[in-house]
């Protein structure tokens, strides 16, 4: 028996922003975003739109949404804005899921109370919850599609994942032409991450027939298109092929969650300072490597995604397309000494992501 679940209500293609006052349904709401969207016309293109509706815009999101900045930005938010219903968060997966800390609401109005939360896996009781409508701009998060969010510690070294009914995004805009500008840093980091989205659902305990089907295409569209991209960044339609790729891969991992890769790379974002697409995406091969010989249908799903007869055939392919893009695949370059390896695999394989990984590594 399975199941698969997914209520955001997505609209793609180029232009599909025009469709945001659609969507608000004459409702008011918040912008939020990140310092450079006011720059790029991106503030104004959502003004002309919307107009008074428009009731405030929070500019200030900083990559990694951190407690020290969030706290103060959640309690402003919960005291000025309370009775906006909706939050639009327009950017990468940093505005998407502060957006979703700033959309939950506390009795209180105090973020301690939401951390509390937070640390104990608990519910939050009904109330002045907001609703969410993403629209990324880069191609990888998968935030919009997806009820999670990652929030970090960095003075504590630790990260918390923000996960509740209402977090689910009541809408997502995926429209290329916003993700245009974005450098290639962050297009390489964003496609990366995608892909890690995709092979991560694969090889995934909670795995169903749909969300496979959804991984192996976005896989195989990040393989073919991301290199391109990299060649020919203002290419639209490039951009608008990697950003269904991600979007696939985020309605696949929406229903898994995500597995080694990913719990492996908390660590390294937090002690290193790697970014997030780089940190889960390098591992890819050593963690496929494990992952094959685990279970058959994870195994075809993965041998045709390289067009592979072999397992160490889809390894060398994976790793040579991550190298031929600038992407080293050894540990060490990251910052972990060889003999810290086993113990930071074994520490990500005991953490709640990465136990939906296929292989024990107990």
């Amino acid at each position: 028996m399975w199941t698969y679940h997914n209520p955001v209500r997505i609209s793609v293609g180029n232009g599909s922003l025009d469709q945001l006052p659609a969507l608000l349904a004459g409702r008011n709401c918040l912008l939020v975003t990140f310092p450079e969207a006011e720059s790029l016309g991106l503030v104004q293109r959502v003004r002309n739109l919307i107009g008074e509706q428009l009731r405030g815009v929070i500019d200030s999101i900083q990559p990694n949404p951190d407690v020290q900045w969030l706290a103060p930005l959640y309690e402003q938010v919960q005291r000025e804005h309370a009775y906006v219903p909706v939050i639009v968060a327009l950017g990468g997966g940093s505005a998407i899921d502060s957006a979703k800390a700033l959309i939950c609401a506390t009795a209180s109005g105090r973020f301690a109370d939401l951390l509390s939360v937070l640390q104990q896996g608990a519910k939050l009781p009904p109330g002045l919850h907001k609703s969410l409508i993403a629209i990324p701009t880069t191609a990888g998060t998968g935030s919009e599609v997806t009820p999670w969010a990652t929030i970090w510690d960095q003075a504590g070294g630790r990260k918390y994942s923000l996960h509740q009914p209402q977090t689910w995004p009541e809408a997502a805009i995926i429209d290329a032409e916003l993700m245009a500008s974005l450098p290639a840093a962050a297009t390489l980091a964003s496609g990366l991450d995608a892909l890690s989205h995709a092979l991560e659902s694969i090889w995934n305990v909670n795995r169903n027939p749909v969300s496979m089907s959804l991984a192996v295409q976005a896989a195989r569209r990040c393989l073919a298109v991301l290199p391109a991209l990299m060649q020919d960044l203002p290419n639209l339609q490039l951009r608008a092929e990697m950003a269904q790729a991600a979007l696939l891969a985020g309605l696949a991992f929406s229903n898994t969650k995500t597995a080694l890769a990913h719990s492996l790379s908390y660590d390294i974002t937090l002690q290193h300072g790697v970014p997030h697409g780089i940190a889960c995406s390098f591992s890819l091969p050593l963690v496929l490597e494990m992952a094959l010989g685990a279970d058959d249908v994870a195994d075809a799903a993965l041998l045709s995604i390289f067009d592979a007869s072999t397992a160490a055939v889809a390894v060398q392919r994976l790793s040579a397309f991550l190298q031929s893009l600038g992407v080293a695949t050894e540990p060490e370059r990251y910052g972990v000494a060889p003999q810290d390896w086993a113990a930071m695999l074994h520490k990500a394989a005991s953490g709640p992501r990465g136990r939906n990984f296929i292989r024990s590594l107990a």
